[in-house]
């Protein structure tokens, strides 16, 4: 028992204007104290908590001119080094030096630049005819039914005979001349025009048109401002197949009694067992190919700028 002169201690009351103490809870209390803390989440724009900060790292990034050089320029290193060792010898297939030696050798008697302005001028004139009519033919079939049943089909069996077997009988109608030629470039560039352009002018969004109508567009009005853009795409996609397949069906074509042309040193090479002549007129063609591909793509760009598509992820 406590002495009754011992003092009894009284709870203590808090003064005026002082905020009464209070129990921390069982979460404050279970908290860890002192300076070391866990790192708040930041908050994102929507008000939720989100990751952390982290520090943003600048890294060296290769330009994408030279990443996609590095494929062409690897298979070169590899050729010259199955040549160098022996791997590959000279009788299969000569090595880079040699090619480079007899290109320098060409381009210095003047045969190799002829060679290419002939092949340019078979090209580019099969590649007009080609184009004019697989436009015409396409933009009929595109926008009328009655052209789409009169054409398409007819397109479709025509496309499955192989144009390269047409060689002989083009010889039959048009001789051995210049005309065969530049005729079997114009069948080749046909076909994936007129198949890209009609199909994306029959993909043109129905909701678009709807939309034109209602805004008061006339039928030649929903052509230029709707469907033709919509088509576009489709028509430059055409065209990049359209470029790759004219080169390739010149090949072909200038095999038979050229005078003049790539083909026609390509053929000259062969007879002689001339494998540096050979891969050379293979690689030219392959350039000009490149060259033309590179072309429709900033083309493309300049005309799609309009059009928000996807372009790849990652660095």
């Amino acid at each position: 028992m406590p002495s009754p002169h011992s003092a009894v201690s009284e709870p203590t009351l808090p003064t005026h204007g002082a905020a009464p103490p209070t129990t921390p809870t069982a979460q404050e209390a279970a908290a860890p104290t002192g300076p070391a803390q866990s790192p708040r989440p930041t908050a994102t724009k929507n008000g939720r908590p989100g990751a952390p900060r982290k520090r943003s790292r600048s890294r060296f990034r290769v330009p994408r001119g030279v990443r996609r050089a590095s494929g062409p320029l690897g298979l070169v290193l590899v050729w010259f080094l199955a040549s160098a060792t022996g791997v590959l010898p000279e009788s299969v297939l000569a090595s880079p030096v040699d090619v480079v030696q007899r290109a320098a050798d060409l381009i210095g008697t003047g045969e190799l630049p002829q060679a290419i302005a002939a092949s340019g001028r078979r090209a580019a004139t099969g590649f007009l005819i080609g184009a004019t009519v697989a436009l015409a033919l396409s933009l009929t079939a595109g926008l009328f039914r009655l052209g789409e049943d009169v054409i398409d089909a007819s397109m479709g069996m025509f496309r499955a005979i192989p144009w390269v077997g047409l060689i002989p009988l083009f010889i039959v109608w048009f001789g051995i001349d210049e005309t065969p030629k530049i005729a079997l470039v114009a069948l080749g560039v046909t076909y994936p025009l007129y198949f890209n352009i009609y199909g994306g002018i029959r993909s043109a969004d129905s909701q678009l048109i709807e939309a034109g109508r209602m805004a008061g567009l006339g039928r030649i009005g929903l052509i230029r401002y709707v469907i033709l853009p919509s088509a576009l795409p489709g028509a430059l996609v055409g065209l990049r197949y359209a470029l790759s397949t004219a080169w390739l069906a010149l090949v072909f074509a200038e095999q038979v009694n050229a005078d003049a042309g790539i083909g026609y040193l390509m053929s000259n090479a062969q007879q002689y067992f001339q494998t540096d002549v050979i891969v050379l007129c293979l690689a030219v063609y392959a350039v000009l190919g490149l060259l033309c591909d590179f072309a429709v793509r900033l083309l493309s760009r300049r005309l799609l700028a309009w059009r928000a598509s996807f372009d790849g992820e990652g660095a």
